[in-house]
């Protein structure tokens, strides 16, 4: 199994399970509507990171962003510095997607989606706007859970962000979907 390096998730496997079950009324209809929860796994999706020179009209910043290096369709992930030893661990699992996007497509990515971000911040604020993103040679693991539901003739799958804490959509399903589909 191989050994990757993961951001510390923030949701412990306890605390996903509340979360995948539900509380009260609304716990009930996604249990009505979605099936019953039989099983919870962690899953890792590997993300690259780029320093990314932002200029607009002659003003310059640098930010820290990740883009998910298995299609390059998730959202950004932004960071206020390379994490260190005190934010990451290592883990071995096979719960983990394979990087198979190259730089220079994940740049192109990552541009795109930022020049996305900024222009629908305000269009007319952009002036001679320009973005250099730089891969850095750190590959990071960012740490996910999937909750498995329904019957057993259709199981439905949910994810959990466990670091931002909050329920992920259908890009996030149908990367892990696709993956499932590639190992079975």
């Amino acid at each position: 199994m191989p050994v990757i390096r993961s951001v510390k998730p923030n949701v412990t496997r306890d605390e996903a399970i509340r979360q995948f079950w539900g509380r009260g009324l609304s716990g009930a209809l996604r249990r009505l509507a979605l099936g019953h929860l039989h099983s919870v796994a962690e899953l890792y999706i590997p993300f690259r990171l780029f320093r990314v020179r932002i200029t607009n009209d002659s003003v310059s910043e640098e930010k820290l962003v990740a883009l998910d290096a298995v299609n390059g369709s998730l959202d950004l992930f932004q960071f206020d510095r390379i994490p260190d030893g005190t934010e990451t661990i290592s883990v071995e699992t096979r719960n983990c997607p394979a990087a198979v996007v190259t730089d220079s497509v994940l740049t192109e990515r990552i541009t795109a989606k930022l020049r996305r971000v900024l222009y629908s911040r305000g269009f007319f604020k952009m002036r001679d706007l320009q973005l250099h993103a730089i891969p850095l040679p750190d590959e990071l693991h960012i740490p996910y859970w999937i909750g498995f539901r329904g019957s057993d003739d259709r199981v439905r799958i949910s994810v959990i962000d466990a670091v931002r804490r909050r329920p992920e959509g259908a890009k996030v399903r149908r990367l892990v979907e696709e993956w499932l589909a590639k190992k079975a």
